[in-house]
């Protein structure tokens, strides 16, 4: 019987981080699946349902990073990357390319528990099914090319096709939404995002603009839609008079 906590699968070469984190994740009351390589993910994601994954960078063939492009390009759960100390390159590519989130290590696993349920909280909000018609959701905000429903939590293309987005880029775009026409700094954005544990200077808000603003902008290199307020922070341009 399946856990009504969800299901992990730690991809990670280090038998010992594999164990640690397979036990610690049991207790809590999580299915838990282990990988120790590329092939080995995709056998047990054919076989089991999973909602966050564990990704470890440094992986034998396919590094992790592949991997996670591959996972954002064809799933929905949620991604954590487990990067080394001082892979700060590795973890801004990671981020870059869909993960949720990151942890370096070594880590305790009680921090790591707390960024998984923060992940896997945003997942559950959002609803699965058909998507709803415009007139019956009022939450609906167009946005450059695409259309925002945060009733539903998915953001659509001009041909009304799904574009996909990771729990932290809803919660961005959610931000923007409820505040249009503000400047919004690197702090509010953290704090409206649910990341307050996250440093306001690190990258990671900008990439992930960045990352949203190629799905939803006619030209992410001049953006008209989020805008750089340089100094300031970002603002989502309606183009409304105030």
């Amino acid at each position: 019987m399946a856990s009504d906590k969800g299901s992990i699968l730690v991809v990670d070469d280090e038998a010992e981080i594999r164990e640690t984190l397979r036990e610690y994740f049991e207790f809590a009351g999580f299915d838990v699946y282990v990988a120790g390589d590329g092939d080995s993910m995709r056998k047990v994601l054919e076989q089991r349902p999973v909602n966050v994954v564990l990704m470890d960078v440094n992986l034998p063939g396919e590094d992790g990073l592949a991997l996670t492009r591959q996972l954002r390009g064809s799933h929905g759960m949620g991604i954590i990357m487990l990067t080394a100390a001082g892979q700060t390159v590795d973890r801004i590519i990671g981020l870059e390319m869909g993960a949720d989130d990151y942890m370096p290590k070594p880590f305790d696993p009680r921090e790591v528990l707390a960024r998984v349920k923060s992940v896997m909280r945003r997942l559950r909000e959002r609803p699965r099914g058909a998507r709803p018609a415009p007139e019956d959701k009022p939450e609906i905000v167009k946005m450059g090319a695409c259309t925002l429903d945060l009733a539903a939590h998915r953001l659509y293309d001009a041909k009304g096709d799904d574009v996909p987005l990771t729990s932290m880029e809803f919660d961005l775009l959610k931000a923007f939404a409820d505040h249009p026409d503000r400047v919004l700094n690197r702090d509010q954005l953290l704090e409206f995002a649910h990341n307050r544990g996250a440093e306001a200077f690190d990258r990671s808000i900008d990439l992930r603009i960045m990352r949203i603003r190629r799905k939803i902008e006619s030209d992410p290199e001049k953006p008209q839609v989020l805008k750089t307020v340089r100094g300031a922070g970002y603002i989502f341009a309606t183009g409304r008079k105030s």
